[in-house]
């Protein structure tokens, strides 16, 4: 099974949004395989369950029903043959149509709960959701004279590094002078660092990483900080106090820690300067309908969403004019349980077809006065 990235999840999100509606229907379903508190899988009884009541929504004998019954034959022997016991999350993406379109995504970020939509097109708030909460990202944990590195993207380890210099000791400078000694160990201190400072460097522009996380004791971070060129100074999001020795594993724990923390302090301020840009005509909008506008003529640069599709706030009068060729065929526009879900999904769809960020914003309240929906934009009409 190929290894999915976040490069290659975002390459499938895009795919995604790119897709026609075909007349039959598009199942999206994601399942939380985290094993319960006695160790066993939970998702079987939601899929039988929720796919036996989505068929009886289906008129007896038609075409819908049959494309239905025969997408859900299929995922049901994908999950009974084709799942990694190690996976956390799965979101599978099917429909038959003319085109026979399947895509199956393990991953070992784990999906919060259990969802299915059965809608024309796909459901891509969770998907999005989930990129934008696992970025790409590298650890550096060092001390001064070694080094281990790693990339994390998804919630597992993409790629690790090590780096090992002589360790220094009093018997290797026998004769010389405490002042010699002292003058030695810090050229060579500062050799090490350098070295770290070029992997790092090096990875960190060949994995395209968003942030970094600093770990070390006082003297080495000192040298680090020394030596970082500002474009990576400006990636650096937190200094933690690991030891270099830390197991993988809690090395993950703790900086996603720090990612999430991060994260919540960029969001406030995010939307701070939203507001701001706003208030005094600049280059921002708040609100769903003129978003969603703004998104149909390309307008938008950054999409800022509530982490939770329904917390995003709309009427049915909001839907006109705007993004009208992408609204359920047929069918009005209502605040019910069914557009909550596909309204807000139409405008991530959107973005990703113009090629606007799509940035989640984790506490609703911050949001909550303008809907939970507004955009950077790129230029006023």
């Amino acid at each position: 099974m190929n290894q999915i990235t976040d490069v290659t999840l975002m390459d499938q999100l895009d795919e995604l949004a790119a897709f026609e509606p075909n007349g039959s229907p598009f199942i999206s379903l994601y399942l939380n395989m985290q094993p319960d508190q006695h160790g066993r899988d939970n998702f079987e009884s939601f899929v039988r369950k929720e796919f036996n009541a989505r068929a009886k929504s289906f008129a007896p004998e038609s075409e819908e029903l049959a494309s239905f019954k025969s997408d859900t034959a299929r995922i049901r022997t994908y999950l009974r043959d084709e799942v990694r016991p190690s996976a956390n999350g799965l979101a599978i993406f099917a429909s038959v149509g003319d085109d026979d379109y399947f895509k199956a995504i393990q991953l070992d970020a784990p999906i919060p709960r259990h969802r299915l939509h059965v809608s024309e097109r796909p459901h891509l708030y969770p998907l999005a959701r989930l990129i934008d909460q696992h970025p790409r990202y590298v650890a550096l944990l060092a001390d001064t004279n070694s080094a281990r590195l790693f990339v994390f993207g998804l919630g597992k380890v993409l790629d690790r590094k090590e780096l090992h210099n002589v360790k220094m000791n009093r018997t290797q400078v026998g004769g010389w002078s405490q002042m010699h000694y002292q003058r030695h160990v810090d050229n060579y201190h500062l050799h090490h660092a350098k070295e770290v400072v070029e992997m790092l460097d090096r990875v960190m522009r060949e994995e395209e990483a968003e942030h970094l996380i600093l770990s070390g004791d006082e003297v080495i971070i000192s040298l680090l900080r020394e030596y970082l060129p500002d474009r990576l100074r400006q990636k650096v999001i937190d200094v933690l106090r690991l030891d270099v020795r830390t197991p993988e594993h809690e090395v993950l724990k703790e900086t996603m820690e720090a990612l999430r923390e991060h994260n919540l302090q960029t969001d406030a301020e995010k939307v701070r300067l939203l507001l701001d840009e706003y208030r005094a005509g600049g280059l921002a909008i708040v609100g769903f309908r003129d978003t969603a506008k703004a998104l149909d003529q390309g307008q938008v640069d950054e999409l800022l969403l509530s982490a939770s599709a329904r917390d995003i706030r709309y009427g049915e009068e909001d839907f006109d004019h705007a993004l009208m060729d992408d609204a359920p065929t047929g069918q009005p526009v209502r605040n019910d349980r069914e557009t909550q879900l596909t309204a807000p999904d139409l405008l991530v769809t959107r973005a990703r077809q113009t090629g606007a960020r799509v940035t989640f914003i984790e506490d609703p309240a911050i949001l909550a006065g303008v809907g939970g929906v507004g955009a950077f934009i790129r230029y006023r009409i």
